[in-house]
């Protein structure tokens, strides 16, 4: 399916892989550790200024010219795996997918202090495609091209080529890109809802203007971007683009519309017809189908029951296929990993997790087993399938290659948290550079698998609880105003540091924290870190039910 990246496709800032392969994470392995990890891979991959927070300190600002030949801002975003080009579509994925696992797994994020930082990996990429649509039906899908960028090995501190940017609009339409980029708008949108509603009312409005961008010029993005066909060209077209910004749009929104677009779509756009065996950037059919299960089974289907259960048969199809129990199972290595292709396989095998992991939260919430052909599998035997299977100085264009290329000493970047393309056929692995389609790394391998561990890290219990009560209450002006007690206990073994608090639906003073920039609140000016077993203690008034109080990061010492 990807025909992208020649021998030279790795030419990016010089590191060494780090690759968490998934099924060495199946038991007795620090979960916590593997997704903090995976979060801290983006940093890596950010083009653009970079913060002051950032914590991947070998790498420095890069691209900050891009689309100025445009006449448009398109300094940001993510470069997408071992190059220095911005793919459009595979980069909304990637938000899409970071997104619905915080939805599903945001409070075990939180748990682990790796909320705010998986926050702000998708901000990073949502702030840039806002940049990309600075028209309702204009949408730039890619900054570089492929071509002249695997010419050379450079970083991207120094590149040299194109940094031409590519867009599609009415005339030269992409539905693919502009539902899939939707769908990201959707779903961040709902991630942001509740820390910060005004960023995510502008994602709806984007998300809003170019599902309808998406729907009424169609035609393939590739078609339009014709630089694209050869890296990440869309061969499942974009009817399934279409459902999948569909389905995050009425997940967003609630909407009637989307979800008689679905119903009304579902059998012409193929959401009802095509039983898939992969999920991942192009093929969008399996992910539509378990979002449609869970809308059913949550009891939203609001009269289409019938069409909505069509989808959901296509859904234990993907799943009762990937446990090998269905009437067409996909391809296992010896070692029993998800195997579809050679070039970067990991990508199905993080994205397959996802959905299975959903899929058994799913069912277990609906008091349901899933039924294949071959079998009954409890929820919990889904899941468990699914944790088996998870100082530089300037560099020319071809400098790289003479220099670093070959090189056998060791290289001096680290790349930390870096999903890579992972074994063959036969679960072999070669860690050579030279061997691109084993171990070159993407940030659409990443995004699935932060919902998998954050779900798995759970069943290990969460490191800070908090708890809250009513200590007094009081009238005064015919109101009731209650005073909230609220503790913070380090249930770890490690000193925790830098906590980072967000407290919403608080409508009165508080005190015992002390609020920092972006409206979080951290310790006290007298408190710098909270020992392991102990605990601290801080209130506020007013008038409603107690405020919403939870984690967004922390340090364990």
């Amino acid at each position: 399916m990807e025909d992208f990246m020649k021998l030279y496709s790795m030419a990016t800032t010089l590191f060494l892989l780090i690759g968490l392969v998934p099924l060495a994470l199946a038991g007795g392995h620090n979960y916590g550790q593997a997704l903090s990890k995976s979060i801290l891979f983006f940093e890596a991959q950010r083009s653009g200024y970079l913060p002051g927070s950032q914590r991947v300190k070998w790498r420095g600002n890069s691209g900050l010219f891009d689309g100025k030949a445009n006449g448009v801002n398109l300094v940001g975003g993510y470069y997408d795996a071992g190059d220095n080009v911005k793919f459009g579509l595979p980069m909304a994925f990637t938000v899409t997918m970071m997104s619905w696992s915080i939805i599903e797994y945001g409070k075990q994020m939180a748990s682990s202090g790796e909320l705010g930082h998986a926050m702000d990996a998708i901000k990073w990429g949502t702030d840039y495609l806002i940049k990309a649509h600075p028209q309702p039906h204009v949408l730039y899908g890619e900054v570089g091209d492929g071509n002249t960028d695997h010419y050379c090995w450079q970083r991207p501190e120094d590149m040299t080529t194109s940094r031409n940017a590519y867009r599609i609009d009415q005339n030269n339409p992409g539905s693919d890109l502009a539902g899939e980029t939707a769908a990201a708008m959707a779903a961040a949108s709902i991630v942001f809802r509740r820390y910060n509603p005004a960023y995510s009312r502008e994602l709806l409005t984007h998300a809003y203007q170019l599902f309808d961008f998406a729907d009424k010029y169609r035609g393939k993005y590739d078609s339009s971007i014709t630089v694209a066909q050869k890296y990440y060209r869309s061969v499942s077209g974009y009817a399934d683009e279409l459902l999948w910004g569909a389905a995050w749009l009425y997940k967003a929104t609630n909407n009637q519309y989307y979800l008689n677009y679905l119903a009304r779509n579902g059998d012409a756009l193929g959401g009802t017809g095509w039983a898939m065996t992969e999920f991942g950037w192009d093929v969008k059919y399996a992910g539509v189908q378990t979002l449609v299960a869970k809308f059913l089974m949550g009891g939203k289907a609001r009269g289409h029951g019938r069409v909505f259960g069509k989808y959901q048969e296509k859904a234990e199809f993907f799943m009762c296929s990937c446990l090998g129990k269905g009437s067409h199972n996909v391809q296992k290595t010896p070692g029993g990993l998800i195997f579809r292709q050679r070039w970067n396989n990991l990508q199905f095998v993080t994205s397959a997790s996802f959905l299975l992991t959903v899929y058994a939260d799913y069912l277990t919430s609906a008091r349901r087993n899933l039924h294949c052909s071959s079998g009954t599998v409890t929820p919990p035997k889904l899941l468990a399938f699914a944790k088996s299977q998870v100082n530089p100085s300037f560099v020319s264009c071809r400098g790289g290659y003479a220099t670093w290329y070959s090189r056998k000493a060791r290289d001096p970047n680290l790349l930390t948290g870096a999903i890579v393309g992972g074994p063959d056929a036969y679960d072999n692995f070669a860690d050579e550079r030279g061997n691109f389609q084993q171990t070159e790394p993407a940030t659409y391998n990443n995004a699935p698998l932060l919902g998998v561990l954050a779900r798995l890290h759970a069943g290990h219990g969460g490191l800070i609880a908090i708890a809250q009560k009513t200590s007094s209450s009081w009238v005064a002006n015919g109101k009731t105003y209650y005073r909230y007690s609220v503790t913070v206990n380090n249930k770890s073994n490690k000193t925790i540091k830098n906590l980072n608090l967000s407290v919403t639906k608080l409508y009165g003073p508080l005190w015992g924290l002390t609020k920092q920039a972006g409206g979080s609140y951290g310790f006290p000016a007298w408190v710098s870190s909270l020992p392991a077993g102990k605990s601290i203690e801080f209130v506020y008034i007013h008038t409603n039910s107690p405020a919403k109080v939870s984690v967004m990061s922390y340090k364990l010492v």
